[in-house]
């Protein structure tokens, strides 16, 4: 795995997180990649993943040391500084670097040699599969009125940081009624079903304690007090709590039952997440980023990375052009769900010599021949990879429940899973084809391994039908 990644070649891109000379030497770039990447491979935390490079002298040479080492490599803390400095475009351009070199090492096998000399006929090759799908954050499940508790709460601590500042000054401390604003919060959150009416009166008052602590902070910077004594994060929450009293002020005036907002903050400690409305069984909303993924051959890209909802429809055709621009050609044909298969995307395919999978547009017809049955089938049970290869990085990896907290690193936590499910599936194959080999060598022993193997639900069966 280590011959397979590009160290050296982003080491440059790497070192402009470093502009001064000052201070201890950077950790290289094979060792901030690496240990993110045996981060998300074991699925371990923070701690847990410097503890296991230094016992593990495998994850040493895998980070770049030289010799092994009984002492830590780093802090685990530094690991949020590389998810920082190592974005999501980097980790991209390090994944289609890798995959480039994985499909020239790859064995081939003879059936596979037989497809590829059928499609050197036409100028079309290859079968791209797209899809998109949520990665949710960990975040508590988001109401109106714990939305609006929470904001009362950090007013009330700004409120409280704010007045030692002119203690001195005035002895009049102002009044924010918490004991009274709790209640009022207990009263309606301890109830299992409280009707609509009780709920916006519930609201309405949390939003009028936040407008007079709101007030009661304004009161208090025109007395003398300062900001400078509130850190970064609590200096982030109060511009956040105040755009969110604004927005459910809004929700609250409207009078025709209006229940979505622009740029919805539904959480107060990220606000960048926005609700995902997918329409799933048992998770209509999810809250999270947005995903658009390609995959062909096995591997699988990230193409495109949101935090609001969007038409994934729209991406089809720079999900082709990506393809063209990696391999040199068109695929021949294009496999998506119902919401891609557009009449623009239709006639766009068509003008490429790409054909779209699905059903074409219009009234069915009464008699579908059994070749056309043939194809849909055949078209749906290709396009199941990508849900599987989504089904593994949500239960296998991490993209099921993300757990950084910042923008940027959050990113980067859901562009190592991609890489990380290139790797095991590569893996995977050179791992098929040495049984295969075995099994060629000595017989018997071959197939009770390879019998073995196939229990184990990896989906060996296909995996060595590819790589021969």
């Amino acid at each position: 795995m280590a011959e397979l990644i590009p160290w050296s070649e982003f080491e440059s891109e790497y070192a402009e997180n470093f502009p001064t000379e000052k201070g201890a030497p950077a950790k290289s770039f094979r060792m901030a990649l690496g240990a993110l990447i045996i981060k998300e491979k074991l699925g371990i935390s923070d701690r847990e993943t410097v503890e296991q490079i230094r016992e593990n002298p495998y994850l040493q040479y895998f980070i770049g040391q030289s010799s092994y080492s009984n002492e830590l490599p780093f802090d685990p803390s530094l690991l949020v500084h590389f998810r920082q400095r190592i974005s999501a475009n980097l980790i991209n351009k390090v994944n289609e670097r890798m995959i480039k070199k994985m499909r020239s090492t790859t064995p081939i096998g003879p059936e596979k040699k037989k497809d590829s000399d059928a499609q050197n006929e036409s100028s079309n090759r290859g079968k791209l599969i797209i899809d998109a799908t949520c990665a949710p954050a960990d975040i508590t499940y988001p109401t109106d009125l714990g939305l609006l508790n929470k904001a009362r709460v950090h007013t009330e601590k700004i409120i409280d940081i704010l007045y030692k500042q002119i203690k001195d000054k005035t002895n009049k401390k102002p009044r924010t009624y918490r004991n009274l604003a709790r209640k009022d919060y207990l009263a309606l959150a301890k109830q299992r079903r409280p009707t609509r009416n009780k709920r916006r009166q519930a609201i309405k008052k949390q939003l009028q304690y936040i407008k007079r602590n709101l007030g009661h902070i304004e009161q208090l910077i025109e007395s003398g007090a300062t900001l400078e004594n509130l850190n970064k994060k609590q200096y982030k929450t109060l511009l956040v709590l105040t755009e969110v009293s604004r927005q459910q002020q809004l929700l609250l005036e409207n009078n025709n039952n209006k229940q979505s907002i622009e740029d919805r903050i539904v959480s107060l400690s990220q606000p960048h997440i926005r609700p995902i409305v997918r329409g799933k069984a048992g998770k209509s909303v999810e809250f999270g980023a947005k995903l658009s993924a390609s995959c062909f051959e096995g591997y699988v890209f990230l193409d495109r990375m949101s935090w609001d909802n969007y038409n994934e429809s729209g991406d089809l055709k720079a999900q082709v052009e990506a393809y063209y621009s990696f391999t040199g050609y068109y695929p021949e044909s294009v496999h998506a769900d119902r919401i891609y298969r557009t009449r623009e995307n239709r006639a766009w395919c068509k003008e490429k010599g790409i054909r779209i999978s699905g059903p074409p547009l219009g009234r069915p017809p009464a008699n579908v021949g059994k070749e056309k049955k043939k194809q849909a089938k055949e078209d749906e049970k290709t396009r199941q990879a990508i849900e599987g290869k989504f089904g593994q990085g949500k239960r296998r990896f991490s993209l099921n429940l993300v757990m950084t907290k910042l923008e940027n690193t959050s990113r980067t936590a859901i562009a190592i899973t991609f890489l990380v499910m290139n790797l095991s599936t590569w893996w995977r194959r050179v791992f098929c084809v040495f049984l295969w080999g075995l099994g060629k060598t000595i017989p018997v022993l071959g197939f009770q391994i390879i019998c073995t193997y196939i229990s184990l639900n990896w989906e060996t069966g296909k995996l060595m039908s590819n790589s021969g």
